[in-house]
């Protein structure tokens, strides 16, 4: 097994209810799962510790003016992979870079405020040696956005 963590049915439960709150008191949890706040607290720090959870606050983009997004496909040339990935990860505006298969080796999701800033990066994409051509695909509407696992 690659790293799986192996979590018991309580710890589940413990994840379910802070991926729908994440700021749901020790004590809630402890009272609707029938266990003592020392219990939760108990899990909720090896879960942490073991990374299998992370409790973040996530922003609405669209109520901070981030009103465009973009699914963007890069083909790139051999042995550049690296490199091009160290230089992504540098780009504020984005949110999410992946390895995939078919025919473009990486995917990113950008977040922006405008359809011009989208071109920019658009531009600076094009700028890293390496990339060889993008497929854009701007999202218009999400209708699913989910952070829950279990």
């Amino acid at each position: 097994m690659d790293n799986v963590q192996i979590i018991d049915e309580l710890d589940k439960e413990i994840i379910k209810l802070l991926s729908k709150d994440g700021r749901m008191a020790f004590t809630e949890i402890a009272s609707q799962l029938n266990v003592t706040e020392k219990t939760v607290r108990a899990r909720y720090k090896n879960l942490v510790e073991n990374q299998i959870l992370e409790v973040v606050g996530i922003v609405n983009p669209i109520s901070i003016g981030v009103k465009t997004s973009a699914i963007i496909q890069l083909g790139i040339q051999a042995n550049t992979l690296e490199n091009i990935v160290n230089r992504l990860r540098n780009f504020k505006e984005i949110r999410y870079i992946s390895l995939t298969s078919g025919d473009y080796q990486l995917l990113i999701q950008v977040h922006v405020h405008t359809y011009d800033e989208l071109t920019e990066t658009l531009k600076k994409l094009n700028q890293i040696e390496g990339v060889t051509r993008t497929n854009v695909i701007v999202q218009f509407e999400v209708y699913k956005n989910s952070f829950e696992f279990l």
